[in-house]
């Protein structure tokens, strides 16, 4: 009868048996499971490559995008990127707004309109001639008015309207169509001059002024004035009132006193 032998299992060689085998099946799944990631990486965008295709230029390289799209799609960027917020905005702003201000209130200044003064400085001269048949006193009478701009820019003078009243009656009138310009903040003297006829029921007059006993003939008349200026499209209208000395005996050309103005 034949005896049968068994030795028993080292243990050790058993553990060490497992280990290789578990080292073998991690070796082969890692590198399986990089195989695969490696594939994928290598295609992100198959849908969009081939020949009519250009570089992603935010994909790094690996995207690619449709040729003839680039001003259609649009990159996204974080909100807490900093070219959203340059670091500077609010010192651009402010001065921005401090520029638009001075230049608002620059142009307000300059550009505000001004009152036109207009002052009556007298007569400068006055030429008298006589119809003694009809007893008629012909006076041409030549003023003098000082117009001053006080505004920042040119100012025309459209026209000057006068006339001459005489014991509460119009006498004569005149219309002077000037085309003057006043450069700013200047003031120029403009002459006008108004032709009178004293007759009818003031032909009394003509007996005073014709008298050879009286040296100077003086008879008061009141003058009213108007200027029209016009500047950027719109038209403004000064009116003065005064009385005035004038001799109807003879042709002076000095100014008299006693001016009275009424504005």
């Amino acid at each position: 009868m034949g005896k049968f032998h068994s030795q028993p299992s080292n243990p050790k060689d058993e553990s060490q048996d497992s280990l290789t085998a578990s080292a073998e099946y991690s070796e082969y799944g890692d590198s399986e499971g990089d195989e695969k990631n490696r594939d994928v990486s290598q295609f992100p965008y198959v849908e969009f490559t081939g020949r009519d295709s250009v570089t992603c230029p935010t994909c790094q390289g690996t995207g690619r995008i449709p040729r003839g799209q680039e001003n259609q799609l649009v990159a996204l960027i974080p909100y807490s990127d900093q070219r959203l917020r340059p670091s500077r905005t609010k010192l651009y702003v402010t001065i921005s707004v401090s520029l638009c201000l001075l230049l608002s209130g620059l142009a307000v200044f300059f550009l505000f309109p001004r009152s036109i003064d207009v002052s009556y400085v007298g007569v400068k001269s006055a030429f008298v001639s006589y119809d003694r048949d009809k007893r008629i006193v012909y006076l041409n009478i030549t003023s003098t008015l000082n117009i001053t701009n006080n505004n920042y820019y040119t100012v025309s003078v459209t026209n000057i309207t006068a006339q001459v009243q005489f014991s509460k009656t119009v006498i004569g009138k005149a219309k002077l169509n000037n085309s003057s310009v006043i450069s700013p903040l200047d003031e120029r003297q403009i002459d006008y001059t108004v032709p009178t006829t004293i007759a009818d029921e003031m032909s009394y007059m003509f007996d005073y002024c014709t008298l050879p006993s009286i040296k100077v003939h003086n008879i008061v008349v009141m003058m009213q004035v108007t200027v029209t200026t016009s500047y950027f499209g719109h038209t403004e209208q000064v009116s003065q009132e005064m009385y005035q000395y004038v001799d109807c005996g003879g042709n002076t050309t000095s100014l008299h006193g006693g001016v009275q103005v009424y504005q």
